[in-house]
């Protein structure tokens, strides 16, 4: 312990801090006649309140605004703030009164650390800060009115802001009252692709016009994120009709003319050093930055390493500058994530700390470190809850073997390498004298096996080649290589392969990484994101956060990832909506046999199921749902379903979903669906357990299993679509057998099987209960059925008959209906009035695959034309007996 006296940790060190500030503090000592009035930028020593000296008084332009409470080095600060707190109560010229109060400023301090406390706000605790502040920074803390600009927020209301959507308001009130309580850090944690960059911008709109902040740092943390967040501020419309920028400046970090597209508005507003090194009260901005460039800022170029893979944004024109920790009232921090190794936090984490400020974290991915930075989320939107809300899409897995990249390689005693000096670049061929193995950690680290590369790529060509089959578009590719080192660049072999293997010019497949040898890397960005080449990208790490790419459609994993939030991250480039293409979901490639996938199968709130011995079948999700045990989860999962349908349904399927559902408009029955479920329960039940909506939902057509091995080669590559971790054929076996071994205990299937005169509403709800129950979701199910026997959209009458009966036939919902009322209506006639009539059954039926009397009066459909009275008068009495008809039609 430190023998330091307290007269020497005030002389040597705390003075110090205080002559060090600009402008700086004049230390004096206190006398008596001493007056204050005139003392203008002063720290007066043992200045005497009714209770005894303090050891600091801070006078600025007359005003005695603060009290330091200093100790010597080796004693703990932070409960000395009592003792600031007691001469604070007790001054005999204090400039005010809050609760007793007369001087509203409060530090305790051994020299090293400093506790700072503003006793004006009731809310108000103690927070730890860098360093003392200066006079200015007094003077505008005194003279702003945080009470009143925090009614100014909350008297606005928040949707005045066009484009907001439901979670963005959730998420800006909760930010706001959290603020309100006099919270000075907090994390907003949203899903990757759910538009933090507008929502923080329309945050600090609001902020900015209610005064609560005036200097604002926004901290992003790669080059092409500030870039994306400038052009958002320029685009960003006020609630007056202006855009941000014509209202508030915004300033960001040097740009290049090439990092703006050409159509794109390029003004550099580049910030000011003096706004940094003497900001100044009636300064009021906005000022985008990377946080490895304000890092350099604070504490110098040595505070940031370089890449370990190669790839990381150049901030080379950034130099230290000496800046005052209220430069900023107020930090948001984009990704705060940031961070994936422990002296990256440390880094980040000293940049934040450095500034007095409120800060404000966004990230998919809250982990341990940034929560103990931002202290605790005050509002969470996950993937799950985006994807059922149809903000964002799904992903589908696809597991690629590779001997190589699963148990490394082996080289024997004579073969032919090339060896390359890592230095200078110089390749050398050479015989092995001796074999020699490398484990999985070393490939395209020690050793690469570039036939491993290609028939990795060769292989996700051939999904990218069904792809544009399917849907007449090659897929957008996003590829993360090891690294992109020189002279060993995994991303430059991998480039050069898709270059070969696609075959469709240079342009084709680029590389997108922050290595020198990319010539303006933004500018690749903005191409591949809005320009029709390049088609493929191949990354290291620049790609993996933030860039917002909605028509990407394939990601690859041929680089291991260890970090949870690494993976979230990457994953999220992927999420993102594209009307455009009208995209359903992504393809995840995991390279190394699902592993990944497997791995992070429980650490992420974007949930992979990882492939299991024994599936739970998709039925015992509507069953869930009908004796409601984690109903709200399961009809998430549902809506998710939908809304991934809704975004790929070509005219045909449309018009089949409109024998379901009003106008086939899937989109408008996911949003109902929640509220469907709490008020009419029943009905819709029997809507999701009707066999031929099933059918239609589950046979949504699917990239289709492919398996490929190289003969006589180095390395043995193969892959697979995964249903609830099975095969394709697996998974339909596993529904055989549970239909086979279950119609005594489903009352619905033996009705289907024995009794179909039996059919109900009820029967169809049960069914759907039960297989949800069970793991045996419809739309997988159809998806399989699609796979295995070509049939897109199967009803689910049709899957459990054909289940239990391998002869019986499978049915869309809509041939199905047609079957049905085929057979009702043989041998009859009928007017032209019940025609109409039973049209508007048919369009019932396929939604529902089940009649009832009492849905002449639920439903809009019969109830907009009259309801259950005027069927009745229609059909003369008979429709009892129709209803029974067609139910029982519908079940044969």
């Amino acid at each position: 312990m430190s023998k330091e006296p307290e007269w020497k940790t005030r002389q040597q060190r705390i003075n110090t801090k205080l002559r060090s500030l600009n402008p700086q503090w004049e230390i004096i000592k206190y006398r008596h006649g001493l007056d204050t009035s005139a003392l203008q930028c002063h720290a007066v020593e043992e200045y005497p309140t009714a209770s005894g000296p303090a050891d600091y008084a801070l006078f600025v332009k007359g005003r005695f605004l603060g009290v330091i409470e200093a100790k010597k080095v080796s004693v703990g600060a932070q409960n000395v703030l009592e003792q600031a707190k007691r001469y604070s109560r007790t001054a005999f010229d204090g400039t005010g009164n809050w609760r007793g109060y007369r001087v509203p400023f409060l530090y305790s301090t051994n020299g090293e650390i400093i506790y700072f406390l503003d006793v004006r706000g009731e809310q108000n605790i103690f927070r730890k800060i860098a360093n003392l502040h200066t006079a200015d920074a007094l003077t505008e803390l005194f003279e702003h009115d945080q009470a009143a600009s925090y009614t100014r927020l909350q008297n606005t209301p928040i949707n005045l802001i066009e484009r907001l959507r439901p979670y963005q308001e959730n998420a800006i009130a909760a930010t706001e009252d959290a603020l309100v309580k006099g919270k000075r850090a907090m994390l907003v944690a949203m899903a990757t692709g759910t538009g933090k960059t507008f929502l923080t911008v329309a945050q600090i709109y609001r902020l900015l016009e209610a005064k609560v902040a005036k200097r604002i740092l926004f901290l992003v943390d790669r080059r092409a994120l500030a870039a994306q967040a400038v052009r958002t501020f320029a685009s960003f419309n006020t609630v007056r009709g202006n855009k941000f920028n014509q209202e508030y400046e915004v300033y960001s970090q040097r740009f290049r003319r090439e990092d703006f597209s050409d159509d794109e508005p390029f003004d550099p507003q580049v910030l000011p050093s003096s706004y940094l090194t003497a900001p100044q009260a009636i300064h009021t901005f906005v000022y985008v930055s990377t946080i490895q460039r304000m890092t350099i800022n604070l504490f110098g170029e040595a505070s940031v390493d370089a890449s370990e893979d190669g790839d990381i944004d150049d901030e080379s024109d950034a130099e230290k500058l000496d800046i005052p920790i209220h430069a900023f009232d107020l930090i948001i921090a984009d990704e705060c994530h940031r961070g994936y190794t422990a002296k990256e936090t440390s880094a980040w984490r000293s940049t934040l700390d450095y500034f007095d400020a409120i800060k404000i974290g966004l990230t998919a991915t809250p982990a341990v470190h940034t929560l103990s930075l931002f202290k605790e989320v005050v509002y969470r939107y996950t993937t799950e809850e985006a994807i059922a809300q149809g903000w964002l899409v799904d992903y589908e897995p696809i597991y690629i073997y590779s001997e190589i990249r699963m148990n490394g390689a082996f080289l024997r005693e004579g073969e032919q390498v090339r060896v390359i000096d890592t230095e200078t670049g110089q390749e050398i061929y050479d015989e092995l004298e001796d074999e020699r193995e490398f484990s999985t950690t070393d490939v395209e680290r020690k050793i690469t096996v570039p036939d491993s590369n290609r028939k990795i790529i060769k292989d996700i060509a051939e999904y990218a080649y069904k792809h544009e089959q399917e849907t007449g578009r090659f897929p957008r590719i996003l590829i993360f290589a090891v690294n992109d080192l020189p002279h060993i660049s995994h991303a430059d072999q991998i480039v050069g392969i898709c270059k070969e293997v696609f075959g469709r010019g240079d342009d084709f497949v680029q590389k997108i990484t922050g290595s020198p040898s990319v010539d303006r890397p933004l500018q690749k960005i903005r191409e591949f994101r809005n320009r029709p080449q390049p088609k493929v990208a191949v990354t290291v790490d620049m790609l993996s956060t933030g860039v917002d790419i909605p028509s990407l459609e394939f990601i690859v994993f041929m680089r291991p990832v260890k970090s949870r939030i690494l993976w979230v991250q990457m994953l999220g480039r992927g999420t993102r909506l594209c009307d455009e293409i009208k995209k359903t979901h992504f393809k995840i490639f995991d390279c190394f046999g699902g592993t990944l996938i497997e791995y992070f199968a429980n650490t992420t709130d974007l949930k992979i199921e990882p492939p299991r011995k024994d599936p739970v079948p998709v039925g015992q999700v509507i069953n869930k749902i009908y004796q409601n045990v984690d109903r709200d989860y399961n009809v998430k999962s549902l809506v998710k379903r939908l809304r991934r349908i809704d975004r790929g349904m070509s005219d045909e399927a449309r018009r089949q979903f409109a024998d379901y559902i009003p106008d086939g408009d899937m989109g408008r029955f996911a949003s109902e669906l929640t509220q469907r479920m709490e008020r009419e329960f029943t009905n819709t039940l029997n809507l999701l357990q009707d066999k031929g909506f099933q059918d239609l939902l589950e046979n949504y057509p699917r990239a289709k299993q492919s398996f490929f091995i190289a003969d006589e080669q180095e390395d043995d590559v193969s892959s697979e679509v995964i249903i609830r971790g099975q095969k394709p054929e697996d998974y339909l076996d596993s529904f055989c057998r549970f239909v086979q071994e279950n119609p005594e205990q489903i009352e619905a299937i033996a009705i289907l099987l024995e009794r179909p005169r039996d059919w109900k509403t009820e029967a169809l709800n049960e069914l759907r209960e039960k297989l949800v129950r069970n793991q045996f979701r419809e739309q997988e199910l159809q998806r399989a059925h699609q796979l295995v026997h070509n049939k897109t959209l199967a009803d689910i009458i049709s899957m459990v008959k054909r289940a239990a009966r391998a002869e019986e036939p499978i049915y869309t919902a809509a041939e199905r209906v047609d079957r049905a009322m085929q057979v009702v209506m043989a041998g009859k006639s009928f007017n032209e009035e019940q025609l109409k009539w039973l049209g508007y059954i048919r369009e019932h039926l396929v939604q529902n695959l089940t009649v009832e009397i009492d849905d002449f009066e639920d439903f809009p459909i019969f109830a907009n034309k009259g309801g259950k009275g005027k069927a009745k008068k229609v059909f003369q009495g008979q429709l009892d007996v129709l209803v029974n008809e067609i139910n029982a039609a519908i079940a044969a």
